[in-house]
């Protein structure tokens, strides 16, 4: 763990200095996250809820994380705001088994199947826990229709998961990946990230079930878009996604030009970890937190 994680992991941190992180986190309440979805949906754009939690140690404590989630998908039908809900495993208790975040994982889409949207996302995290998500996310799906999974392109193994994804006919999400992975097992050049990024999701635009292209990469946005109009996939067919808060202008273009956009929009206490992940990601997101820092 690096300096600058230690001390963002800190309760002091996370417990003084959340102003830093509210432009890409909506807050610590559900309250505050159905009011962001609010100013989205207004905006055109639809929404994922993701309340952020981290691995957790203990039958305890993944059942409160997963009661957590049953709220927020209750939240979202009272507020009757255009939005579904992603989940991570590991906070449903996947390190503990993965019989335990299989059963909580159905509980959870079992809920979700009475929202007006009832998709439900598995995340996906380090590689180390690739094999058990998709494990659970399959055997969840084969009872269930509405969960989907997320594939990063930089993994060395995503084109056969994706193969198996779309003959199974899951939905998937396409990301380029945000975790440190060594070299065999991920792609460590971008350019080459970048090309296999468009190659996935040409299979995905081709084969696949109403795919979720994840990127604020304005080149790969382009080109989806420009590979899309060659195929002749219409724009109802799939969906851009971004990171609440990151190129928010982009978001609002994208819809504007008849694009369906979904932003995730993450919220919670446990916020430090993906906090740390949006500001290795970009340089700009540095920059701007240290603006944000020496204006207050």
């Amino acid at each position: 763990m690096t300096l600058l994680e230690r001390a963002i992991s800190s309760p002091r941190f996370q417990e003084r200095c959340f102003f830093l992180a509210k432009r890409f986190v909506a807050g610590e309440s559900i309250e505050s996250a159905i009011d962001a979805v609010r100013r989205l949906n207004a905006d055109g754009l639809t929404a994922t809820l993701d309340f952020l939690g981290e691995d957790v140690a203990d039958d305890a404590e993944a059942r409160a994380s997963a009661q957590q989630t049953l709220r927020v998908i209750e939240a979202v039908n009272h507020a009757n705001v255009d939005a579904n809900v992603s989940v991570k495993l590991t906070a449903l208790g996947l390190s503990i088994s993965e019989a335990l975040a299989r059963d909580q994982l159905a509980e959870i889409v079992q809920h979700a199947s009475r929202n007006h949207d009832p998709f439900v996302r598995v995340d996906m995290e380090g590689s180390g826990v690739v094999d058990a998500t998709l494990r659970v996310a399959e055997s969840v799906y084969a009872g269930h229709e509405n969960v989907g999974v997320v594939l990063q392109a930089y993994l060395h193994r995503t084109e056969r998961d994706l193969d198996a994804a779309i003959a199974r006919k899951q939905r998937v999400r396409l990301v380029k990946g945000a975790y440190k992975e060594p070299p065999d097992v991920a792609i460590q050049d971008m350019a080459e990230i970048r090309r296999n990024y468009v190659q996935l999701a040409q299979q995905l635009l081709r084969d696949g079930i109403y795919p979720a292209i994840a990127t604020h990469d304005l080149a790969l946005i382009d080109a989806v878009a420009r590979m899309a109009h060659e195929l002749g996939v219409e724009k109802d067919r799939f969906e851009f996604q971004l990171l609440y808060g990151i190129r928010p202008e982009t978001q609002r273009r994208l819809a504007a030009n008849g694009y369906r956009v979904r932003v995730y929009v993450p919220f919670g206490s446990h916020w430090s970890g993906y906090f740390y992940r949006r500001l290795a990601e970009r340089k700009e997101n540095v920059f701007f937190v240290l603006q944000s820092l020496f204006s207050r």
